[in-house]
């Protein structure tokens, strides 16, 4: 590895987690210059913590939004920059390809051979965009909510325009009807502010629980605590943990002192209310 990329390394760790230069070297010569293993390492040692600046990604682009007879469609297009995801060309290829999105139900092999007005398809067009932008762009991931069980809701944060944003999510719900009909949306909205990983705790993916929990009480035996500390320590930790991170489980944005699971219940109205599923796109997150 060159010695600018090792600097240019540093730079980006320094960016994601706040730690100084010296720290972040030692991070990156210990992991071979992985930057996400160095994010562990220096979370392990205490010295960086789970904070905004690990979320930051570099990629740009725009999330948008279908929907036609209660059934919805989502789509993630990419660009470098923040100037391009503004440029009317790609804003008018975005809007098209969402259309078309909702047609194949979110099928992105049987987008890119569609054909969009021009008559040629979505991935001539994607190469013929990123030919006159001179910037790369690549259609990302998209998602499908049929209207077969529960009704689907959507929320746009921070919207461009009605059905385009930087962050949108769907919340599909079982039991809504005319007395409880605004609680959907507002769900929605807890999703895009939240970020949950799961919508109960038991369905969190077990690798992020066992990783966690090893980053967990790697940090409580570097901070000096004694291993018999450790164990019950590292339980209540991994228990907010999955509780913050599991939909029914968490805090309710509008009222802190109520978990999601209270309000579900409190809305519920003929039948019980129940979150059926959701997701929640934001531009570049994971990349």
């Amino acid at each position: 590895m060159s010695s600018k990329e090792i600097l240019d390394n540093i730079k980006k760790l320094r960016e994601l987690t706040g730690v100084g230069f010296k720290d972040c070297k030692l991070a990156l010569d210990e992991t071979g210059g992985d930057v996400e293993k160095s994010i562990e390492f220096l979370r392990k040692k205490g010295i960086a913590k789970a904070s905004k600046k690990m979320s930051r990604t570099a990629s740009e682009g725009l999330v948008l939004v279908n929907e036609i007879k209660g059934e919805i469609s989502l789509i993630e297009v990419n660009s470098e920059t923040d100037f391009v995801a503004k440029n009317d060309d790609f804003i008018k290829f975005c809007k098209e390809l969402s259309e078309l999105n909702f047609l194949v139900k979110g099928n992105l092999n049987d987008l890119n051979n569609m054909k969009m007005k021009n008559e040629t398809t979505v991935k001539d067009n994607l190469v013929n965009l990123i030919a006159k932008i001179g910037e790369k762009i690549t259609i990302r991931r998209s998602q499908f909510f049929d209207n077969k069980i529960g009704k689907n809701f959507f929320y746009v944060h921070s919207a461009l325009e009605k059905n385009i944003g930087k962050i949108i999510s769907i919340v599909k719900v079982d039991g809504v009807n005319e007395n409880n009909k605004d609680i959907g949306a507002k769900i929605a909205m807890h999703i895009a502010a939240s970020n949950p990983l799961a919508i109960d705790k038991s369905e969190i993916d077990k690798k992020i629980v066992d990783k966690e929990l090893e980053i967990i009480k790697e940090e409580i035996k570097n901070s000096g605590k004694p291993n018999e500390m450790v164990e019950k320590i590292s339980k209540g930790k991994i228990a907010k943990f999955l509780n913050d991170n599991s939909l029914i489980n968490q805090l309710w944005i509008m009222d802190p002192k109520k978990r999601v699971s209270d309000i579900l219940k409190e809305n519920s109205s003929q039948s019980e209310l129940k979150i059926i599923d959701f997701v929640k796109f934001k531009v570049g997150e994971g990349v």
